[in-house]
């Protein structure tokens, strides 16, 4: 049997790599290169083990479910409405930023300015309909293939840039900004509604969920590692909110890549919850979906609310930090109901639950004061 290890950890890594990837610098810019690096350490480990513990929630349940039904069954009524607040908040911001940044990123590349980046979101968001709609089997074929293209952009992207690398744009700190990269960060990481995905790829080898959650961290940490070194290094606190905008034409296609396969995750794993969850049927689910993010889209646009990186900051400390909680919670009553014998278990306490909702708690705050 053909392993199905490489298109799961592609569902996976390619929904984690996307947008928040491309803030990352910009952030890290502004607190300093070395607590940026500090915080892609903490946060790798942080979300590697809160994912560990959901991958062992879904491990344990029969059928299909989206994060939402996983939620109602192990916490009741208020569990399933605070997951359906955490995923419609996030993954609602998470597109709608996608589209903003396709859209300029695509204006940049053609025209090499911004002028067009409405017309560009539009057209993306056209694209994505039909691809929303086809479902499972397209991300599977579309995902794998731009995760090696990623993969690719980013190590020729180290080799174009690493001569312009100056140590001084590296070894500096700002302190008035030195926890600005929380939230972005930790919304790069989050990829939690790809999780009931994987498990759907893996079917039959489920023996390999943790497997692909481990590398599904590891990967996108390298990646961002190397990313942030590269592009700080060149440009210091010049670096733009969509970072590739600031290394040319060529090299934003590497924006547009990691979008497009985050975008079309995200978008099928919220289909999915009103699909499966809500019991709304496929063509509902996928209306839900897919034209509420243009809503937002255009109501942010034209009415000038909010900036690429403001709403990665927000969606990943009010999304990730309640879907976080309720993933913790959700382990240790999975534990006891779960109807499934899963295939590795991780042991938890009220000391571990405590000790990294806190953690969720603290990045809220910083964003409202920051």
């Amino acid at each position: 049997m053909r392993s199905k290890f490489f298109p799961a950890l592609a569902v996976l890594a390619g929904t984690t790599v996307g947008a928040g990837f491309l803030g990352i610098p910009y952030v890290a810019s502004k607190s300093g290169f070395l607590p940026g690096l500090a915080f892609l350490i903490f946060v790798a480990v942080f979300m590697l083990f809160v994912k560990f513990y959901l991958g062992e929630v879904i491990l344990r349940t029969k059928g299909n479910h989206q994060l939402t039904g996983y939620a109602g069954k192990y916490l009741g009524k208020w569990g399933k409405l605070a997951m359906f607040f955490a995923m419609f908040f996030g993954i609602y911001a998470a597109l709608t930023a996608y589209m903003i940044g396709e859209g300029q990123s695509l204006s940049h590349i053609i025209f090499g300015n911004l002028n067009y980046s409405l017309i560009f979101s539009l057209l993306f968001w056209i694209i994505m309909v039909g691809l929303t709609y086809i479902g499972l089997k397209a991300l599977k074929k579309y995902d794998k293939i731009a995760m090696f293209l990623v993969f690719g952009f980013v190590l020729l992207i180290l080799v174009w840039f690493s001569s312009g690398i100056k140590m001084e744009n590296l070894d500096y700190i700002n302190t008035g900004n030195i926890f600005m990269p929380f939230g972005v960060i930790l919304f790069s990481f989050l990829a939690f509604s790809a999780m009931p995905e994987v498990e759907r790829v893996l079917l039959g080898q489920e023996k390999l969920m943790k497997k692909v959650i481990f590398y599904g961290v590891i990967i996108p940490f390298v990646v961002y590692v190397l990313f942030t070194f590269i592009v700080v290094g060149n440009f210091g606190p010049g670096v733009s909110e969509i970072a590739t905008l600031s290394l040319g034409r060529f090299f934003s296609i590497l924006g547009v890549l990691t979008m497009f396969t985050a975008f079309f995750a995200l978008s099928l794993a919220l289909r999915d919850m009103f699909r499966f969850d809500f019991n709304l049927g496929r063509f509902r689910g996928w209306v839900l979906a897919i034209f509420a993010p243009l809503a937002l889209f255009l109501i942010i646009h034209f009415f000038k609310l909010a900036g690429f990186i403001s709403i990665l900051g927000v969606a990943g400390v009010v999304s990730g930090g309640l879907t976080g909680i309720l993933a913790l919670l959700m382990n240790i009553q999975a534990k006891k109901l779960g109807d499934r014998t899963p295939e590795y278990s991780i042991g938890i306490s009220w000391l571990v639950i405590i000790f990294l909702s806190l953690i969720f708690v603290l990045a809220v705050v910083l964003e409202i004061l920051i």
